[in-house]
């Protein structure tokens, strides 16, 4: 029987550890042959004895497990790096099919304290990485459908977060990142619909390197079962969003960890007014919203906070 992802190349960048190595892992065993793209060359471990890039340790795995797999070690923040990662795709196995944009950073800080370097940075590798190999694999989904007049087969799952539903104090620069993603999903949803091609977005919660301090005082369980935030609950979710099956999903939302999907709906108007001039006045704006707002729950803006309790029953 045919693997769901046999014959497909899957490219996912921030995949030498955590959450996008064990999606890596999981593409390559429903059959992709994978890029595996991490920032970082070899180098020396603990002891002074050489060690490879996660990269391509993480491509390693794969072919042990009898899969094919090729390794990158460039930055997808730098766009000519990100157009070299897609080229590798393409270049070594004819074509891309899969697209994963995993790789990211954290400089959690509260908005008053934060430098310029720490938001620049973020905004740089999460939604800088995310659109320059969107840019590129879209060019490539483009230029093969005009190719053979018809759509061809692209998938895009793109990485977005909670941080961003629920609004967290502690990291403008993430959440503010994690929402232009969304926001680079839906338009890319649009954009390459026609050409058989769907983007969607994931917010997933999983206990890796870059998150070891967000998730400190949350230990794994002792008595055997899963761990709830293991990467391995959100690879499978991954892996289904690239393959045939998901062609009816396209920019989506979808909250991820512990055994639990959830779906998350698009914003929705709560309420309209109509001004009873040909403009609104200060006075009447007064009038209307302010009554509005003083009968809404205390505390409670556009922010989702409700997400952060959900969990698998």
């Amino acid at each position: 029987m045919a693997q769901p992802l046999e014959g497909l190349t899957a490219l996912v960048t921030g995949a030498g550890r955590g959450l996008g190595r064990a999606e890596a892992l999981e593409l390559a065993r429903l059959g992709a042959r994978v890029v595996v793209n991490d920032f970082g060359q070899s180098g020396r471990d603990g002891s002074g004895a050489a060690s490879a890039a996660p990269a391509e340790e993480a491509a390693e795995a794969i072919r042990a497990a009898g899969g094919q797999a090729v390794a990158h070690t460039g930055d997808v923040a730098d766009h000519q790096q990100a157009g070299e990662l897609v080229q590798l795709a393409i270049d070594t196995y004819g074509r891309l099919d899969i697209l994963v944009n995993n790789a990211g950073i954290l400089r959690d800080r509260m908005v008053f304290s934060m430098t310029e370097d720490e938001w620049d940075s973020v905004i740089r590798v999460h939604l800088k990485g995310h659109f320059n190999t969107t840019h590129f694999a879209a060019a490539h989904w483009r230029t093969r459908s005009k190719e053979a007049g018809s759509p061809v087969f692209g998938r895009i799952v793109n990485t977005s977060s909670e941080a961003f539903l629920a609004g967290s104090a502690g990291q403008p620069n993430y959440a503010a990142a994690k929402g232009g993603i969304v926001g680079l999903t839906t338009s890319t949803a649009l954009a390459l619909a026609k050409y058989g091609v769907t983007a969607n977005a994931i917010c997933p919660r999983a206990r890796t390197r870059m998150t070891e301090d967000v998730f400190a005082g949350l230990a794994a369980p002792e008595d055997g079962r899963p761990d709830p935030l293991a990467p391995e609950h959100v690879a499978p979710l991954v892996g289904y969003l690239a393959s045939p099956a998901a062609s009816g999903i396209n920019g989506q939302l979808l909250v991820v960890h512990g055994g639990m999907v959830a779906i998350a709906e698009r914003p929705r108007i709560a309420a309209k007014f109509d001004t009873a001039q040909d403009v609104f006045s200060y006075e009447e704006l007064d009038g209307l919203l302010t009554p509005y707002y003083a009968g809404r729950p205390p505390h409670e803006t556009f922010a989702a906070a409700e997400v952060l309790g959900l969990k698998h029953d």
